[in-house]
């Protein structure tokens, strides 16, 4: 099967909302009057990323995920995509499923492949996404990482740290029972975008970040950006792993050999959660109640931005942790 039939086969449909999608030079979209384009690009790339054993269906899912993660991140409402492929062989048994994981994710935020480009080489995916913003009164609503202030709430959506926990059980690091696992896998494998909560907190939250590198150091970005400092209770970011939440979860951990301090840094340091950690003033809680609520999405308080600068930890009794942790970087 050669280039263009593989495109073809794959990943080729009719523009819906794109002035001109895939089979042209360039594709062409048409913002709607009174917004702006929203771009982010990620890329993925196998042995860095995910493993070679990965479904392909959970690869194409999460690859097309990491990047709407973004949009939410910045408040946009998806329109479109781009995907760069770089392939080993043209597989048709591995591109089915994954063009299926990936388009059936694209279908659910109406967000259309519109072009891209595909070779020979070690398997990566880089996707380019686009999103729209309102403007309202020349004003952008995105939310951004620098708007974060003293005495803003600091929130974080869903649960953290169970994809770190699948990381550890493939290295071999940890052990826990099947379904503790095979639910923390598909935490890793399948994260879901947290779209509809950005799009809700436009003029409710005063910042916001994708947690993708692990909840502290993209909270940096967040305090470096805005000009200030955080505490953050580093007790309830443990409970936000769902291996730990539940009762359910309880009875299938009991026994497990994991510390106290192996599960904080997972909550606090693990990455790839694909939630949104976001700031907002305390007489606007009503509002982030509101906004969780009509998005489906659970959320928790767990500090406070403050002027001093850095980054301070408390544990349940509000005594000082010692912050000694490092989130991922490519090229640590």
């Amino acid at each position: 099967m050669g280039e263009f039939d593989l495109i073809e086969r794959f990943f080729k449909r009719p523009a819906r909302q794109a002035a001109l999608g895939i089979g042209d030079d360039c594709a062409i979209l048409q913002p709607r009057p009174g917004t702006q384009l929203a771009i982010s690009s990620d890329m993925l790339v196998e042995g860095r990323h995910f493993l070679n054993t990965v479904n392909p269906r959970h690869l194409g899912h999460k690859a097309l995920a990491v990047n709407l993660s973004d949009l939410a991140a910045c408040g946009a409402k998806p329109l479109a995509f781009t995907l760069a492929l770089a392939l080993p062989r043209a597989d048709e048994a591995w591109l089915g499923p994954f063009s299926e994981g990936l388009l059936a994710l694209a279908d659910e935020h109406r967000c259309e492949l519109i072009g891209g480009d595909t070779t020979q080489g070690p398997l990566n995916i880089c996707i380019t996404v686009f999103g729209e913003v309102p403007v309202v009164n020349g004003r952008s609503q995105a939310l951004l990482r620098s708007g974060a202030n003293a005495g803003d709430d600091l929130y974080v959506s869903g649960t953290l740290g169970d994809a770190r926990l699948a990381l550890e059980v493939f290295r071999g690091t940890v052990s826990v029972p099947a379904p503790v696992f095979e639910a923390a896998r598909l935490r890793m494998e399948i994260p879901t975008p947290r779209v509809a909560l950005g799009q809700a907190l436009r003029g409710v939250a005063t910042s916001a970040i994708d947690v993708s590198d692990g909840l502290l150091g993209d909270l940096g970005h967040v305090l470096k950006q805005s000009g200030v400092g955080a505490t953050v209770n580093a007790e309830i970011a443990i409970e936000l792993i769902a291996a730990r939440a539940g009762s359910a979860w309880a009875r299938g951990l009991k026994g497990s050999e994991i510390s106290l301090s192996q599960w904080r840094c997972w909550a606090l340091t693990g990455g790839d959660d694909y939630e949104l950690l976001f700031t907002a003033p305390p007489a606007a809680r009503d509002a982030v109640a509101t906004a969780a609520r009509e998005s489906q999405t659970a959320i928790s308080r767990i500090g406070q931005i403050e002027a001093e600068r850095g980054l301070r930890l408390l544990d349940r009794q509000g005594q000082s942790v010692p912050n000694t942790y490092t989130s991922f970087d490519h090229f640590a």
